[in-house]
């Protein structure tokens, strides 16, 4: 986020209501080492199951809705898009409500817009891994799971690409992410000209298909520290009405069956949607 204005005053927080996902209880870190698997073989296990859930998830259509809010002026930022496949199977966006921005003290930039796509529900596959120092912290209870906690560092930092810094949680049975928690880096602090600074933020993953657990809530409570003032930011991001895209249908014409690309593509469920 940019800042747009100078230091005001900070008001108090009005807290938005959690989904269930999200008030699941977090029992005590154990620092203990796993028993029976090493540290390394779980870091390689999840970044295989990781791999597969990411090509597993670029199948599906679903909806994203961000709301940005700086409580202090009541700025609001909503937009809702559909990601969807055209009849050639490419990848498209279709926003579906946008309503006029009230933000004040801050505006989305680019990079904002690319942590939203990509960093938010974020995954860690076998060719990302070297980018990361990945170090085992202990295993903990989230609701009725166990996970073993890992945080994440980057290696180095390109200040032209986007990484994660933080912790995340894996399943013990599944070897997948169920919970991520930290902040996008790096920030833009020029000595002269606008910062582009970034909340920390917390997504939650739950298990859509019997399968794979896919990101369904995200959301970021923090306070950013400009040189001209501090601003209050607030972010909610929900993932909704995921849906397997394919077809087993083929049509054919004249007794041959037409290309893919002259078919069209159609969807099937993969999974309930996430709770309100």
């Amino acid at each position: 986020m940019r800042h747009l204005k100078t230091l005001f005053p900070v008001l108090a927080l009005l807290l938005l209501g959690l989904p269930a996902v999200a008030q699941r209880g977090e029992g005590p870190l154990d620092p203990s080492m796993p028993t029976g698997i090493t540290p390394q073989e779980i870091i390689q296990r999840f970044a295989a199951k990781e791999t597969q859930f990411k090509e597993a998830r670029d199948n599906y259509t679903y909806r994203q809705t961000i709301r940005v809010e700086t409580p202090d002026d009541g700025g609001r930022f909503e937009q809702t898009w559909d990601v969807l496949f055209d009849d050639q199977g490419r990848r498209v966006e279709n926003v579906v409500y946008a309503p006029q921005s009230t933000l004040q003290l801050i505006y989305m930039s680019r990079e904002d817009f690319e942590d939203i796509r990509n960093l938010l529900p974020f995954v860690l596959t076998t060719a990302e891994l070297p980018l990361y120092d990945v170090s085992y912290v202990g295993h903990q209870r989230e609701d009725e799971l166990t996970t073993y906690v890992f945080d994440l560092r980057p290696k180095q930092i390109d200040p032209k690409k986007r990484y994660f810094d933080g912790r995340i949680w894996v399943d013990d049975h599944d070897f997948q992410i169920v919970k991520t928690k930290g902040r996008t880096v790096p920030e833009i602090r020029p000595k002269r000209g606008q910062e582009n600074l970034f909340p920390a933020f917390t997504t939650w993953r739950e298990q859509i298909d019997g399968q794979y657990w896919f990101p369904t809530y995200t959301r970021a409570d923090d306070i950013l520290h400009f040189r001209t003032g501090d601003v209050r930011i607030r972010e909610i991001i929900r993932y909704e009405n995921y849906k397997r895209f394919g077809s087993k249908v083929r049509i054919t014409y004249q007794g041959q069956e037409l290309p893919p690309a002259q078919q069209g593509k159609g969807g099937q469920n993969g999974g309930q949607p996430p709770p309100k």
